[in-house]
């Protein structure tokens, strides 16, 4: 790890001018993922931003009857939260199928949105990654692939986004609220939130220089049946091969969102008008313009199957 300069900020426009003015600067909070990025010289912030003193870790109800969770939220305490349990619980489920329990304890929310991809290419710096390096080339394009994307990728890259959390709120419609170095307040859905890979693979979400994430607001609650599916190699503490969040209706409608195909949470709403007909119909609304390699095809019916476990789940 290289040597870094560190400091406090006392409020989060101060923290967001800090890391603006100093070159090379990040926030830091639970540490989870940028900890393991500086260690292995993938990340190599010059100075730290210390932003844990915040008041920015409370669970609060909103005027139109949703829940405002705060940028520093602990994953374990959002997932334990009853409130989430009992109106969000695809939320609940998502948390508590990522990671451990360690470091659910010191995961925050903004955290987990901003996780950056497991792509072993990514982690060895030994071999050329676009993300890490830009224009460096994709050795994950030609070399293994297996979980991999296999929506929305580019010649530049096709990594996929790790975090379960997102993929919960991506269904849930969250909206991310930031403060800017200059003070200034912006609302951004999260269906905007993160972005594709293009031709910029490096440039992973809209947030601007600077800019600090200060809480994640959930509208009102959604009824229906609240669903998350995790297939992955290993039972626990393992990233997913696919997974599924859901909320189905009594007449078979709802919403879905899905993990580990594509470089953000994946939503097509339009697919959701299939979900009456079945998982085969929805599969393939979903799928639709995929492109996988020799060893990530096997993706494609894992979709239907996964969504026909949890379309008979909320058959009961």
């Amino acid at each position: 790890m290289k040597t870094f300069t560190y400091e406090r900020a006392a409020t989060p426009a101060e923290a967001a001018a800090m890391v603006l003015r100093t070159p090379g600067a990040k926030f830091i909070a639970g540490g989870t993922n940028l900890l393991d990025l500086m260690k292995l010289q993938i990340e190599t912030p010059q100075h730290l931003v210390d932003v844990n003193r915040l008041k920015l870790d409370t669970i609060e109800p909103t005027p139109d009857g949703g829940l405002r969770i705060g940028a520093l939220v602990r994953n374990t305490d959002l997932a334990a939260d009853m409130r989430v349990r009992k109106d969000y619980g695809v939320l609940s489920r998502a948390l508590l199928a990522g990671a451990s329990g360690q470091l659910r304890n010191k995961a925050t929310t903004a955290g987990n949105l901003l996780q950056r991809t497991r792509c072993p290419y990514f982690y060895d710096t030994t071999k050329p990654c676009n993300k890490r390096q830009p224009g460096a080339g994709c050795a994950a394009i030609g070399g293994f692939n297996r979980n991999h994307a296999v929506l929305g990728t580019s010649d530049q890259c096709i990594a996929t986004h790790p975090s379960d959390m997102a993929v919960a709120m991506r269904l849930l419609d969250a909206q991310i609220e930031t403060v800017r170095p200059d003070g200034v307040t912006r609302i951004i859905p999260i269906a905007d939130f993160h972005h594709l890979p293009g031709s910029t693979p490096d440039i992973e979400t809209a947030l601007l220089p600077g800019e600090l994430i200060t809480a994640v607001s959930l509208p009102k609650p959604l009824g229906g049946t609240h669903a998350y599916h995790k297939v992955r190699d290993r039972s626990s503490y393992a990233f997913a091969l696919i997974s599924v969040a859901a909320v189905i209706g009594p007449d078979g409608g709802g919403r879905l969102a899905f993990g580990g195909l594509a470089h953000k949470p994946w939503r097509v709403e339009a697919a959701e008008a299939s979900m009456p007909t079945g998982a085969k119909t929805t599969a393939a609304h979903v799928l639709a313009g995929a492109r996988t390699t020799p060893q990530n095809a096997f993706k494609l019916p894992l979709v239907e199957r996964t969504l026909s476990a949890v379309f008979a789940e909320a058959r009961g």
